[in-house]
Protein backbone atom coordinates (compact mmCIF):
# COMPACT_ATOMS: atom_id res chain seq x y z
CA UNK A 1 0.00 0.00 0.00
CA UNK A 2 1.76 3.48 -1.37
CA UNK A 3 1.57 6.15 0.94
CA UNK A 4 -0.65 8.71 0.61
CA UNK A 5 1.92 11.62 1.22
CA UNK A 6 4.60 12.03 -1.15
CA UNK A 7 4.67 15.24 -3.57
CA UNK A 8 6.85 17.68 -2.91
CA UNK A 9 4.92 20.15 -1.75
CA UNK A 10 7.76 23.39 -1.57
CA UNK A 11 7.32 23.67 -5.37
CA UNK A 12 3.88 24.04 -5.48
CA UNK A 13 3.78 26.71 -2.38
CA UNK A 14 4.04 29.37 -4.89
CA UNK A 15 0.50 28.21 -6.50
CA UNK A 16 -1.00 27.74 -3.16
CA UNK A 17 -0.14 31.08 -2.21
CA UNK A 18 -1.57 32.62 -5.35
CA UNK A 19 -4.54 30.32 -4.57
CA UNK A 20 -5.38 31.81 -0.92
CA UNK A 21 -4.66 35.82 -2.17
CA UNK A 22 -7.08 35.29 -4.62
CA UNK A 23 -9.38 33.57 -2.46
CA UNK A 24 -8.91 35.96 0.47
CA UNK A 25 -9.43 38.71 -2.07
CA UNK A 26 -12.78 36.94 -3.26
CA UNK A 27 -14.02 36.94 0.34
CA UNK A 28 -12.79 40.40 0.83
CA UNK A 29 -14.56 42.44 -2.11
CA UNK A 30 -17.10 40.16 -1.97
CA UNK A 31 -18.46 40.54 1.60
CA UNK A 32 -17.66 44.23 1.62
CA UNK A 33 -20.08 44.86 -1.35
CA UNK A 34 -23.15 42.19 -0.10
CA UNK A 35 -23.56 43.86 2.70
CA UNK A 36 -23.77 46.83 1.49
CA UNK A 37 -26.16 45.45 -1.06
CA UNK A 38 -27.61 43.74 1.93
CA UNK A 39 -27.91 46.51 3.90
CA UNK A 40 -30.09 48.24 0.58
CA UNK A 41 -32.48 45.41 0.36
CA UNK A 42 -33.17 45.08 3.94
CA UNK A 43 -34.33 49.18 4.19
CA UNK A 44 -36.20 48.10 0.71
CA UNK A 45 -38.26 45.29 2.47
CA UNK A 46 -39.00 48.05 5.49
CA UNK A 47 -39.57 50.80 2.54
CA UNK A 48 -43.42 52.49 3.03
CA UNK A 49 -43.75 51.94 -0.94
CA UNK A 50 -45.32 48.48 -1.42
CA UNK A 51 -43.55 48.50 -4.95
CA UNK A 52 -40.07 48.77 -3.37
CA UNK A 53 -40.98 46.04 -0.99
CA UNK A 54 -42.38 43.32 -3.34
CA UNK A 55 -39.50 44.11 -5.65
CA UNK A 56 -36.92 43.75 -3.07
CA UNK A 57 -39.00 40.48 -1.28
CA UNK A 58 -39.11 38.71 -4.85
CA UNK A 59 -35.23 39.71 -5.45
CA UNK A 60 -34.64 38.03 -2.17
CA UNK A 61 -36.35 34.76 -2.75
CA UNK A 62 -35.20 34.01 -5.95
CA UNK A 63 -31.64 34.01 -5.13
CA UNK A 64 -32.48 32.35 -1.87
CA UNK A 65 -33.51 29.48 -3.68
CA UNK A 66 -31.68 29.29 -6.33
CA UNK A 67 -28.89 26.90 -6.23
CA UNK A 68 -24.89 29.44 -6.04
CA UNK A 69 -23.95 27.43 -8.64
CA UNK A 70 -26.40 27.69 -11.31
CA UNK A 71 -26.19 31.95 -10.20
CA UNK A 72 -22.46 31.38 -11.55
CA UNK A 73 -23.32 29.45 -14.48
CA UNK A 74 -25.57 32.28 -15.76
CA UNK A 75 -23.58 35.24 -14.81
CA UNK A 76 -20.42 33.72 -16.56
CA UNK A 77 -21.87 31.26 -18.99
CA UNK A 78 -25.59 32.94 -20.05
CA UNK A 79 -24.51 36.54 -20.47
CA UNK A 80 -21.80 35.92 -22.89
CA UNK A 81 -24.43 34.29 -25.22
CA UNK A 82 -26.24 37.75 -25.03
CA UNK A 83 -23.22 39.70 -25.69
CA UNK A 84 -22.29 40.42 -21.97
CA UNK A 85 -18.69 38.87 -21.65
CA UNK A 86 -17.31 38.91 -18.04
CA UNK A 87 -13.88 38.03 -16.58
CA UNK A 88 -13.59 35.25 -14.10
CA UNK A 89 -12.94 37.53 -11.23
CA UNK A 90 -15.69 39.91 -12.56
CA UNK A 91 -18.33 36.86 -12.98
CA UNK A 92 -17.35 35.74 -9.58
CA UNK A 93 -17.12 38.59 -7.04
CA UNK A 94 -20.81 39.86 -8.60
CA UNK A 95 -22.13 35.98 -8.20
CA UNK A 96 -21.21 35.94 -4.47
CA UNK A 97 -22.11 39.68 -4.29
CA UNK A 98 -25.75 38.73 -5.62
CA UNK A 99 -26.23 35.58 -3.52
CA UNK A 100 -24.74 36.59 -0.23
CA UNK A 101 -26.24 40.36 -0.64
CA UNK A 102 -29.89 38.26 -0.50
CA UNK A 103 -28.79 36.37 2.76
CA UNK A 104 -27.35 39.38 4.31
CA UNK A 105 -30.33 41.24 3.57
CA UNK A 106 -32.94 39.29 5.54
CA UNK A 107 -29.85 39.24 8.84
CA UNK A 108 -30.16 43.35 8.33
CA UNK A 109 -33.63 43.66 7.62
CA UNK A 110 -34.68 41.21 11.14
CA UNK A 111 -31.81 43.28 13.08
CA UNK A 112 -33.55 46.49 11.66
CA UNK A 113 -36.81 45.02 13.53
CA UNK A 114 -35.24 44.16 16.38
CA UNK A 115 -35.48 48.37 17.15
CA UNK A 116 -38.63 49.20 18.87
CA UNK A 117 -40.87 51.59 17.63
CA UNK A 118 -40.97 53.44 20.09
CA UNK A 119 -36.89 54.68 19.22
CA UNK A 120 -38.34 55.78 15.80
CA UNK A 121 -41.51 58.24 17.75
CA UNK A 122 -38.75 59.58 20.27
CA UNK A 123 -36.44 60.71 17.27
CA UNK A 124 -39.12 62.08 15.75
CA UNK A 125 -40.26 63.97 18.98
CA UNK A 126 -36.70 65.47 19.23
CA UNK A 127 -36.37 66.75 15.44
CA UNK A 128 -34.60 64.16 14.12
CA UNK A 129 -34.84 63.69 10.53
CA UNK A 130 -34.92 60.08 8.85
CA UNK A 131 -31.79 59.73 7.80
CA UNK A 132 -30.50 60.87 11.22
CA UNK A 133 -32.86 58.64 12.78
CA UNK A 134 -31.75 55.47 10.70
CA UNK A 135 -27.90 56.92 11.34
CA UNK A 136 -27.99 57.95 15.11
CA UNK A 137 -30.09 55.46 16.62
CA UNK A 138 -31.37 52.68 14.45
CA UNK A 139 -28.30 51.31 12.88
CA UNK A 140 -26.26 51.48 16.40
CA UNK A 141 -28.49 48.85 17.82
CA UNK A 142 -28.98 47.05 14.63
CA UNK A 143 -25.44 46.42 13.96
CA UNK A 144 -25.21 44.57 17.24
CA UNK A 145 -28.09 42.37 16.54
CA UNK A 146 -26.73 41.11 12.78
CA UNK A 147 -22.82 41.26 13.51
CA UNK A 148 -23.09 37.31 14.76
CA UNK A 149 -25.22 36.27 11.86
CA UNK A 150 -23.01 38.65 8.94
CA UNK A 151 -20.23 37.21 10.94
CA UNK A 152 -21.39 33.72 9.82
CA UNK A 153 -22.41 34.51 6.72
CA UNK A 154 -18.64 35.93 6.11
CA UNK A 155 -17.49 32.13 6.45
CA UNK A 156 -20.24 30.58 4.46
CA UNK A 157 -18.99 32.90 1.71
CA UNK A 158 -15.35 32.51 2.44
CA UNK A 159 -16.02 28.80 1.56
CA UNK A 160 -18.25 29.07 -1.23
CA UNK A 161 -15.29 30.83 -3.18
CA UNK A 162 -14.44 27.45 -3.78
CA UNK A 163 -17.46 26.92 -6.15
CA UNK A 164 -15.37 29.41 -8.76
CA UNK A 165 -13.52 26.56 -9.83
CA UNK A 166 -16.39 25.95 -11.81
CA UNK A 167 -15.07 29.02 -14.19
CA UNK A 168 -11.33 28.63 -13.34
CA UNK A 169 -11.29 31.85 -10.93
CA UNK A 170 -7.55 30.96 -9.77
CA UNK A 171 -9.01 30.57 -6.44
CA UNK A 172 -7.91 28.19 -3.91
CA UNK A 173 -9.63 25.24 -4.75
CA UNK A 174 -8.36 25.58 -8.90
CA UNK A 175 -5.46 25.57 -7.64
CA UNK A 176 -5.73 22.61 -5.97
CA UNK A 177 -7.27 21.18 -9.03
CA UNK A 178 -4.32 21.95 -10.88
CA UNK A 179 -2.31 20.65 -8.37
CA UNK A 180 -3.94 16.96 -8.20
CA UNK A 181 -3.80 16.64 -11.90
CA UNK A 182 -0.18 17.37 -12.30
CA UNK A 183 0.64 14.76 -9.91
CA UNK A 184 -2.33 12.65 -9.65
CA UNK A 185 -2.16 12.34 -5.84
CA UNK A 186 -5.57 14.00 -5.38
CA UNK A 187 -6.03 12.54 -1.74
CA UNK A 188 -2.92 14.28 -0.73
CA UNK A 189 -3.67 17.14 -2.22
CA UNK A 190 -7.52 17.90 -1.24
CA UNK A 191 -6.59 16.90 2.08
CA UNK A 192 -4.09 20.21 2.25
CA UNK A 193 -6.47 22.16 0.35
CA UNK A 194 -9.40 20.84 3.28
CA UNK A 195 -6.65 22.02 6.14
CA UNK A 196 -5.31 25.24 4.48
CA UNK A 197 -9.53 26.16 4.16
CA UNK A 198 -10.07 25.03 7.83
CA UNK A 199 -6.97 27.46 9.55
CA UNK A 200 -8.76 30.16 7.09
CA UNK A 201 -12.05 29.53 8.56
CA UNK A 202 -11.71 28.50 12.27
CA UNK A 203 -10.30 31.57 13.62
CA UNK A 204 -13.11 33.58 11.38
CA UNK A 205 -15.70 30.89 13.26
CA UNK A 206 -14.44 31.55 16.77
CA UNK A 207 -14.77 35.18 15.95
CA UNK A 208 -18.34 35.29 15.22
CA UNK A 209 -19.06 33.21 18.62
CA UNK A 210 -16.91 35.41 20.74
CA UNK A 211 -19.37 38.63 18.91
CA UNK A 212 -21.88 37.04 19.91
CA UNK A 213 -21.08 35.71 23.53
CA UNK A 214 -20.16 39.47 23.93
CA UNK A 215 -23.41 40.77 22.46
CA UNK A 216 -25.63 38.87 24.69
CA UNK A 217 -23.42 39.70 27.73
CA UNK A 218 -23.72 43.51 27.27
CA UNK A 219 -20.27 43.96 26.60
CA UNK A 220 -19.87 47.22 24.21
CA UNK A 221 -17.20 45.82 21.15
CA UNK A 222 -15.55 49.23 20.46
CA UNK A 223 -13.12 50.43 22.40
CA UNK A 224 -14.28 54.06 22.61
CA UNK A 225 -17.52 52.67 24.13
CA UNK A 226 -15.80 50.98 26.59
CA UNK A 227 -14.02 53.54 27.82
CA UNK A 228 -17.01 56.21 27.75
CA UNK A 229 -18.64 53.15 29.78
CA UNK A 230 -15.60 53.05 32.09
CA UNK A 231 -15.33 56.65 32.53
CA UNK A 232 -19.72 56.67 33.18
CA UNK A 233 -19.42 53.64 35.67
CA UNK A 234 -16.50 55.86 37.37
CA UNK A 235 -18.24 58.61 37.69
CA UNK A 236 -21.38 57.02 38.84
CA UNK A 237 -18.94 55.04 41.80
CA UNK A 238 -17.20 58.43 42.79
CA UNK A 239 -20.89 60.31 43.42
CA UNK A 240 -21.74 56.80 45.56
CA UNK A 241 -18.80 57.20 47.69
CA UNK A 242 -19.56 60.93 48.11
CA UNK A 243 -22.65 60.36 49.43
CA UNK A 244 -21.60 57.46 51.93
Amino acid sequence: MTSPFSIDWPQYIPDLVTGVRWTLTFTVMSFALAAVWGLLLALARSSRFAPVRWISYAYTELFKNVPFITQIFIIYFGLGQIGIILGNFSAGVIALVLFYGAYLGEIFRGALKSVPDTQNEASSALGFSSFQTIRYVVLPQAVRVALPGAATMLVDLLKSTSLLVTIAAAELMNQAQTIASETFRPMEVYLVIGAIYFVLCFPLSRLALRIEDKIAAGVPLSAKRRRLLQAVRSRTDAKSVERA
